[in-house]
């Protein structure tokens, strides 16, 4: 399992923009002189003015200015509140970040210290084979010297090569010969030695990540909260302030349409731009099954090149562009530093449409330290998908959502840590980062 599937279940959430739609209907209520108060941080736990303490107010010229400068107050704390839960959640989405990117280089290097000491193990194993066939050749010629007997009744290469330094009477190769098996045993004890204590370190930076992740993900959806029910509050304090500042009789009335118009706008932009993504997605497969589909790679079934077409093995391509930076170690275009880079950057243009790979539940959704806005997706049997640089206010998905492959999950920016807009895309294996072409190529779809 990745070691963000490994966290415990969440219940399904709405998207943000159901949840504002759904806030800004329960607003609906001011008009009859209602509260709403809504318990998301302490800050809001607040007994905000009802529309009846603002008529009351117009009528005295005294506690309207003091209505206007409580006003004012709550408007500022919404301020600052929305900043430092933007700044939390973003604070705790680098340190996620950086425990994870220090997990993957650490799994690197520790799979490269195994493999030199198992290496280094083989090589200990010939030294010593070498030696053992010197003493069988000096058996063979009925030798009655020491060596012989050093050879025949040694039980460790160490004492045997010591003893014989003292006797003297090794042979110039036989010399080189052991002392190289010796050299080569405590080589390979010494990389193994390494690699059990960088095995250690790994599991200690696994479950570091692991933290960092849960911490990262409630900052993440609670800054999302923070948004939408800051929207409100401070749609209805405006109008409240307006009223107070313009005697506008038809502040209420107003208030009230501008209300219903926003979340009628937000609900149609939000249908039609699923309902055009889909659209986009239907007509490429339609072309590509009227094609013949495409090469596909690995044996797997479609081989599809087009974003958002979803192919005979649920996978889709995440987006347009082709592959500008590809998985491995490399120099940052930004920090200038030799760095682990983790996925395939796909450069298509700023705005396009970023598509869900495969079908799953969205994981975390938000900042994510060099990353920028960025949406993990879990897809099950330990396997999930990251896109990254998530232009600003362009993710579509939200924490516990479940998402189908081809959905429209965000839009291609150039946050974080970038030079332009483009897609950072990841595939992980078990919670580690793998290379994403040859993976997505054996599921039947091309990148770039």
């Amino acid at each position: 399992m990745s070691l963000q599937s490994s966290a415990s279940p969440r219940a399904p959430r709405w998207s943000r923009a159901r949840r504002v739609i759904a806030l800004l209907s329960v607003v609906g209520v001011l008009a009859t002189g209602a509260v709403v108060t809504t318990e998301v941080s302490p800050a809001w736990a607040i007994d905000y003015p009802s529309w009846s303490d603002v008529e009351a107010a117009r009528a005295d010229q005294a506690a309207s200015q003091a209505q206007v400068t409580e006003i004012q107050a709550l408007l500022a704390q919404l301020e600052s509140e929305l900043a430092a839960a933007q700044a939390d959640a973003e604070a705790k989405g680098t340190a996620y970040q950086e425990a994870e990117q220090e997990y993957f280089e650490a799994t690197v290097t520790a799979g490269e210290l195994r493999a030199k000491a198992d290496a280094a193990a083989a090589v200990a194993v010939e030294s010593q084979t070498r030696a053992g066939q010197l003493a069988a050749q000096l058996a063979r010629t009925g030798s009655n010297d020491l060596t012989l007997n050093l050879l025949l009744n040694g039980e460790d290469v160490e004492d045997m090569l010591a003893t014989m330094g003292q006797a003297g009477k090794v042979s110039e190769q036989a010399n080189e010969i052991y002392e190289k098996a010796v050299q080569d045993k405590n080589a390979a004890q010494s990389l193994t030695d390494q690699a059990d204590v960088a095995a250690g370190v790994l599991e200690g930076l696994k479950a570091d990540a692991a933290a960092a992740f849960e911490v990262a993900q409630v900052a993440s959806v609670a800054a999302a909260d923070t948004v939408a029910v800051s929207a409100v509050h401070k749609d209805e304090l405006e109008a409240q302030l307006a009223s107070l500042t313009s005697a506008v009789a038809t502040t209420e009335a107003q208030y009230q349409a501008g209300v219903v118009e926003r979340a009628r706008i937000a609900a149609a932009e939000e249908a039609a731009r699923v309902a055009a993504a889909r659209a986009e997605a239907a007509a490429a497969a339609a072309a590509a099954a009227s094609s013949g589909g495409g090469g596909g790679g690995g044996g797997a079934v479609g081989g599809s090149t087009v974003p958002g077409a979803v192919n005979g093995n649920g996978w889709a391509k995440p987006a347009n562009g082709s592959i500008s930076s590809g998985y491995g170690y490399r120099i940052h275009p930004v920090s200038g530093g030799s760095r682990l880079h983790s996925g395939t950057d796909l450069a298509g243009g700023c705005g396009i449409p970023i598509y869900a790979a495969h079908s799953g539940t969205v994981q975390y959704a938000g900042v994510y330290g060099t990353y920028g806005n960025w949406v993990l997706i879990n897809n099950g049997d330990g396997i999930s998908t990251g896109y990254a640089h998530i232009v600003n206010g362009g993710i579509r998905v939200a924490v516990g959502q479940q998402v189908a492959a081809g959905d429209v999950i965000a839009y291609v920016g150039s946050t974080g840590a970038s030079t332009g807009c483009h897609l950072h895309f990841e595939v992980r294996v078990n919670g580690v980062a793998t290379n994403a072409v040859p993976y997505m190529r054996n599921v039947g779809i091309t990148l770039g």
